[in-house]
């Protein structure tokens, strides 16, 4: 009999090795608000047929919920199949993990009101390791003499005439910096201050350094960013798009050690001209000077809105530029996109109304003529939902911001019709990917395109505003299984921001010469996020450099490497990490309000 036990007991645990190396529980790695959606993803590359699951209370080994694993979904990715693991009605404090009835178990995770607790702060610390002109993150200096005009000789400055535009932050792991993405970065920064104030803590002085100043750090950062774009828009005629351009690349280094211009440590500084500009062997598709202009007019408004009554000459130097810069959107209107020199990749933004529709928003705010509310619902008609979420495929920044920001600035602005319309056009856009989400046990329905964890951050946004404005919560399960996808409910089980959570599976082998080179860390960061296969096999020089870690998980579908050599997943971007500030902000106002 114990013979016969002892071969029992060893099938078993045969059956649960086994289940273990074909099938994954893949959670939330930050862990989960008590009240809110709480579900986690089982997936399997056999054929198991899953009935239930169970909480299990890791300290006493015993059962704390059960529940039926409910509807199988087919193939995806490299699974053959998935269940969503749907705990939401439990809601006691603690630590647990899950217990599938094959034998699969889960990372222990928490639920709790403070899993959020202090992570937009947190993600802060990778916008301050951007800065340029004085770097916190590195105590020094670096690009400090931007910089030389190109094409700017329609307002009298000729090629290689010098500016001063030194200060912002560089965009990704390159030391590039661009207006567009620097705007709305700013724009995010501002808006989390303005909607969840009570989130952010005051550790750092303006320039970054430790120190209380009796401001928000988060407002830190957007005042250092709106001090870059007045030097960008410095006479009500001229207004720069970039500074420097993809000779960057040549090859890693620190931003102090930048000198690949030909000039010094000068980089070039590219004028909004509206016309076609140098893009390697082509010229780009620029054809006017509304989407950059535009964004200026967004983060000045809002940033004179926030500060007119802490600093009122700074703020009426924000709203006298946020006039000029409206004003210079209007010289021709349409899109204006970055410069190449070398390379045939570039941030192709092609639609520019989205950009208007916020700019005629905000000066309504600013001096409430109603002709401008009529302008913008003008602009919200000729781009109802922003192109990629009825797409499966776009070009690299093709459509950016990833959000409408005109369309809630309207809804904001406006009460009745107007915000009903406005309200409805995010519905729409919604309802788009999520036709696409209901057939996988992800619930994903954003396009694998480049950067595709900044259009799922600010997807994730989307339905947050439509369902404060409009009370419509329909979607919050969506919602929430794009926050979760971030920290590790995805096909690679990770979290998708360096360093969080702590305790977590995040990257460590971003494509940065700060970790690369030094093995700094850039806590906070939000990697690019994993693109189509078909997109990653046609890049330009992408080899990894160390063996595939999640090589199990990759298919024909999307990849993702958690690998220096992967510059199209792996690498951190500015612009995404401010809007994952703001999500992460909300989140945490979220748990606040329920304590």
């Amino acid at each position: 009999m114990q013979k016969f036990l002892a071969i029992i007991l060893l099938m078993i645990s045969f059956v649960q090795v086994f289940a273990q190396e074909q099938s994954w529980i893949r959670i939330n790695q930050l862990g989960y608000l008590p009240d809110n959606r709480k579900v986690a993803v089982w997936v399997t590359k056999s054929d198991v047929q899953l009935k239930n699951f169970s909480l299990i209370d890791p300290n006493t080994n015993q059962k704390v919920f059960t529940a039926k694993a409910g509807k199988e979904f087919g193939k995806y990715g490299p699974f053959s199949k998935g269940y969503r693991l749907d705990f939401s009605k439990f809601n006691k404090n603690g630590e647990y993990f899950i217990l599938a009835d094959d034998g699969t178990k889960s990372p222990t995770f928490k639920i709790n009101s403070e899993v959020y607790k202090g992570t937009a702060d947190f993600t802060l610390r990778y916008m301050r390791q951007q800065r340029t002109l004085f770097n916190p993150f590195l105590q020094d200096s670096c690009h400090t003499h931007d910089g030389f005009t190109m094409y700017a000789s329609s307002v009298g400055m000729p090629d290689s005439t010098r500016v001063e535009v030194a200060g912002g932050w560089h965009d990704a792991s390159d030391y590039l910096q661009y207006a567009t993405t620097s705007a709305n970065a700013t724009y995010h920064l501002l808006a989390a201050y303005r909607d969840f104030p009570a989130v952010f803590s005051d550790e750092k002085q303006a320039n970054g350094l430790d120190g209380k100043n009796g401001i928000a750090d988060v407002l830190d950062e957007a005042i250092w960013g709106l001090d870059w774009l007045l030097k960008m828009h410095p006479k009500p005629n001229i207004m720069f798009n970039q500074i420097a351009d993809d000779r960057d690349h040549t090859k890693m280094r620190l931003p102090g050690q930048d000198s690949v211009y030909g000039r010094g440590h000068e980089r070039p500084v590219y004028f909004i001209d509206g016309n076609p500009q140098q893009r390697g062997k082509f010229m780009n598709n620029t054809t006017g000077t509304s989407s950059t202009a535009a964004k200026f007019v967004g983060a000045f408004g809002l940033g004179h809105h926030l500060l007119k009554n802490q600093n009122v000459e700074y703020a009426n130097l924000l709203k006298d530029k946020a006039a000029t810069a409206y004003q210079y959107a209007y010289i021709k209107p349409g899109v204006t996109q970055t410069v190449s020199v070398k390379s045939p990749y570039i941030y192709a933004e092609d639609n520019w109304v989205d950009d208007m529709e916020l700019a005629e928003a905000t000066m309504f705010n600013l001096n409430k003529d109603k002709s401008h509310i009529d302008k913008a619902l003008a602009f919200a008609r000729q781009e109802k939902v922003t192109p990629w979420m009825v797409r499966d495929t776009a070009n690299h920044y093709q459509y950016y911001p990833f959000i409408n920001l005109g369309h809630f600035e309207l809804a904001k602005s406006s009460v009745g019709q107007v915000k009903k319309e406005a309200l409805s056009y995010y519905k729409q856009g919604i309802e788009e990917v999520n036709s696409r989400a209901k057939e996988n046990m992800f619930l994903r329905g954003v396009p694998f395109i480049w950067c595709s964890n900044n259009l799922t951050t600010s997807f994730a946004i989307q339905c947050i505003w439509y369902k404060e404005a409009s009370g419509d919560k329909q979607f919050e399960e969506l919602e929430q299984a794009n926050i979760d996808w971030l920290f590790g409910v995805n096909p690679w089980g990770t979290s998708m921001v360096y360093g969080l959570p702590a305790h977590g599976d995040t990257p460590t082998e971003p494509h940065s010469a700060f970790t690369y080179l030094h093995n700094y860390p850039i806590d906070g960061g939000l990697v690019d996020g994993p693109v189509y296969s078909a997109i990653y096999n046609n890049l330009i020089g992408i080899q990894l450099y160390k063996p595939d870690a999640y090589a199990d998980f990759q298919s024909d579908l999307v990849v993702y490497h958690d690998d220096f050599g992967d510059y199209s997943t792996n690498e951190p971007t500015m612009d995404g990490t401010a809007s994952l500030i703001y999500l992460l902000s909300a989140k945490e106002n979220e748990s606040k309000k329920k304590d």
